[in-house]
């Protein structure tokens, strides 16, 4: 989902709130001041995706500003894995090894699907949306190659590899995107990326984005749907799969930070006054059971993500928002993870 009025640092800045796509892209207009009295929608859906049989039931993994305070580092110990000190338990997921291995284990996969764009190992965490986006950081126009843009704002920055690869004057900042903005300068692009439940407030978020971009700007997010789903019926409402993503949505409810319906955000867009949206709906396949080469890809890629990162979106959240005990999450993850190598179950997450 792109707009016209969109945020983002690179001059360029990487804003780096550790919280966690559909894509919508929206746009302010070159002349626009503040919210727009006109606004288009373009949607693009991807049609059924065709599946494999001829291979096995069970999937199998391929793919292998100013100085921080040294308090910030002294990360929260809880469950065994580490998180963030800095507005202390408001983020849900890890910060530690494991976390941050899953968020770079897509070298192979780089080297190997998109090795003619030449693309440095260091930015394989952010392949799977290569593949989606072809080869490009998003889809609004300031990733054109002949694109001007200038100030560059990326929201949720995660471990921030890429924007190190990208720009010369890069710089990071620990902070809270819900709390007000001090750049001193607008921004031309606004990019933000899975944070779905890093915000408890997102019709400020956007507000936000577009008061601080120029003219012109663009806002693009990329949100994926909480809930994996099926288009043959072979996702069943009494599965582990589907049980552990509800618990999940009434847990981040409990703490505040609710899943945020993918599809609503296109009317807040419009009523801040955002022109020109655009969305792109992807689909994800949950592993490798689709016949067709590139939906197969983008299933090994995921397959790999969620069985290394399943833990990390549940063990907090179940624990501190519906007061599951460690133990009881690792059981119900056995079954979960079961379900994801079932090839017979032709799940996918839209984005």
């Amino acid at each position: 989902m792109y707009l016209n009025n969109t945020c983002g640092t690179c001059d360029m800045s990487a804003i780096n709130d550790p919280s966690v796509s559909s894509p919508a892209v929206a746009g302010a207009g070159p002349d626009a001041q503040g919210p727009s009295q006109t606004t288009h929608t373009q949607a693009v859906d991807e049609t059924q995706i065709a599946v494999d049989n001829e291979t096995s039931d069970e999937a199998t993994s391929e793919v292998g500003g100013t100085s921080l305070a040294d308090s910030i580092y002294n990360y929260r110990l809880e469950n065994g894995r580490t998180y963030h000190r800095y507005k202390d338990g408001k983020y849900f997921y890890p910060n530690d090894d494991r976390e941050s291995d899953r968020l770079g284990q897509l070298a192979v996969l780089t080297r190997l699907q998109v090795a003619a764009r030449s693309f440095p190992p260091e930015i394989c965490n952010i392949i799977n949306f290569f593949l989606s986006l072809d080869g490009k950081l998003g889809l609004s126009p300031p990733n054109e190659n002949d694109s001007q843009v200038k100030r560059v704002l990326d929201v949720g920055t995660g471990t921030g590899i890429w924007a190190v690869e990208v720009p010369p004057n890069v710089t990071f900042e620990v902070d809270d995107i819900e709390e007000p903005w001090l750049f001193g300068r607008p921004f031309d692009y606004i990019h933000s990326r899975m944070m779905t439940s890093g915000l408890s407030n997102w019709r400020q978020f956007i507000q936000t984005s577009f008061d601080n971009l120029n003219p012109g700007g663009y806002l693009e997010l990329q949100e994926m749907d909480l809930m994996p789903q099926s288009d043959d019926g072979t996702l069943r409402p009494d599965a582990a799969i589907v049980k552990c993503f509800e618990l999940l949505g009434q847990a981040a409810g409990a703490l505040n930070h609710p899943f945020q319906n993918i599809p609503a955000l296109v009317n807040i867009l419009q009523e801040v006054g955002f022109e020109h949206v655009y969305i792109r709906k992807v689909k994800w396949p949950t592993n490798t059971w689709p016949k067709e080469e590139h939906h197969k890809t983008l299933g090994t890629w995921a397959h790999e993500n969620c069985m290394a990162g399943i833990e990390s979106w549940t063990i907090a959240p179940l624990t501190r928002g519906l007061g599951w005990r460690r133990e009881e999450v690792q059981v119900l993850l056995i079954k979960v993870r079961e379900e994801f190598r079932d090839r017979s179950i032709h799940a996918y997450w839209p984005w």
